[in-house]
């Protein structure tokens, strides 16, 4: 049993864990999307099909959403510490898998860990920022919780992109960076203090099951729109976005792929700092409108094959993107009391990821069948109509609440 904060007089100071915990977040992202530009590299290695590739990135959100369910309250009965550090050690796990990865089988066997260990991770960091923020700053740890999976998923996908194009080993040199770094975070996991005291419910907490406490389920249940929308957006372009540029806009340089990815989930991260103090019904809102403004112009870029039009609806759709994580995950925080953020942040990542994965994967199978400009055509269209839904249903909602 780990012995209670304050008979840990040598741990690390708590502002000190909250950056560090912060960052153990972004690299855990950082790993999720390297992936991402390698995609095109194996699919030429190995000879599989548009369908593999995207059985390959679902693989991943099937091993997250199982451990999101099963594990995703553990940390509010176990406390953080032991649940983080299994999960990093289950990270590093997948990374010496893609090291030796020789074929398609034992990438999809590394993918369906990395998906375990990141889901386990994702809502326990969470839980952690908020158990750390600072009295005088309440609002911190939702702009963390918003900010950290976009910004780890664009210096991933940028970062692995660059060492494809410009390193050697494209295949093995990201994951052995990566495993390096996952050391790291295990030596800052045994330092920092635990900051959820254990309490009955473990084994119990592990029978999969989404719940959201009644008192909550209005204004949770009104986040799911949004939700729905932008990560779906997000799956498209870590799935089959490498593909497009290379595919639809002939840009073949292995950094583009990257930047790709870069160009939304970089936008949403920036967009998510800057839009910190602003009002969140008013994010929602904007968020729905950009996400849906950006996919009308993305839309006419691969309709004309125009790569000035796919940027400038790539970096408006990031905007609704991050504005979008900001309003969703900061509504988590402040809705939620201790002894449910572990679930709650469950609850939010199961549906973000369904979201993320689902379309995906039938992008993937439609550009199998009836080719990828067709694909990108329908996804994005099926996309704006959703996002613009979104917007609808906000403004209803805001409508109602009584002034």
């Amino acid at each position: 049993m780990l012995p209670a904060p304050a008979a840990l007089p040598r741990r690390l100071p708590h502002a000190v864990t909250f950056v560090a915990i912060a960052a153990i977040f972004v690299l855990f992202m950082a790993a999720s999307s390297a992936p991402s530009p390698l995609y095109v590299v194996y699919q030429q290695n190995w000879d599989f099909s548009a369908t593999t590739l995207t059985a390959v990135f679902a693989v991943y959100v099937l091993g997250l959403i199982v451990s999101l369910l099963v594990l995703g309250a553990l940390s509010d009965h176990v406390g953080r510490r032991p649940v983080l550090a299994s999960a990093i050690a289950l990270e590093a796990v997948a990374l010496v898998l893609f090291l030796v990865a020789g074929d398609v089988s034992v990438l999809f066997l590394a993918r369906l860990v990395q998906g375990v260990a990141t889901g386990a991770a994702m809502t326990t960091m969470a839980a952690t920022l908020v158990d750390l923020n600072p009295p005088h700053r309440p609002a911190r740890a939702g702009v963390v919780n918003g900010i950290a999976p976009t910004s780890g998923l664009a210096l991933g996908a940028l970062g692995c992109g660059a060492l494809i194009q410009f390193a050697p080993s494209p295949t093995h040199l990201v994951f052995a960076l990566l495993l390096g770094a996952m050391v790291l975070a295990v030596a800052i996991v045994a330092a920092m203090p635990e900051t959820s005291a254990r309490r009955p419910g473990g084994l119990r907490s592990l029978l999969p099951r989404l719940g959201v406490p009644a008192r909550l389920r209005t204004e949770f249940f009104a986040l799911v729109p949004i939700l729905i929308a932008s990560w779906s957006l997000g799956g498209l372009y870590l799935s089959l976005g490498p593909s497009v540029a290379a595919g639809l806009f002939g840009l073949t340089n292995h950094l583009i792929g990257g930047l790709v990815v870069t160009l939304l989930c970089g936008t949403g991260a920036m967009t998510t700092f800057l839009l910190r103090n602003r009002p969140v019904q008013k994010i929602l809102r904007a968020g729905a409108a950009l996400l849906a403004t950006g996919l009308a112009v993305t839309l006419a870029g691969i309709s004309g094959g125009s790569v000035a039009l796919g940027i400038v609806g790539t970096l408006v759709a990031g905007t609704g993107f991050g504005a979008s994580a900001l309003a969703g995950f900061g509504t988590v925080v402040r809705i939620s009391a201790p002894a449910e953020r572990g679930e709650l942040f469950a609850v939010a990542y199961v549906i973000s990821y369904v979201a993320f994965s689902l379309p995906a994967v039938a992008a993937g199978l439609a550009t199998t069948a009836f080719g990828l400009r067709s694909t990108a055509l329908v996804y994005a269209t099926a996309l704006m109509l959703i996002a613009a839904a979104a917007l609808v249903v906000e403004q209803v909602r805001t409508r109602r609440i009584p002034s």
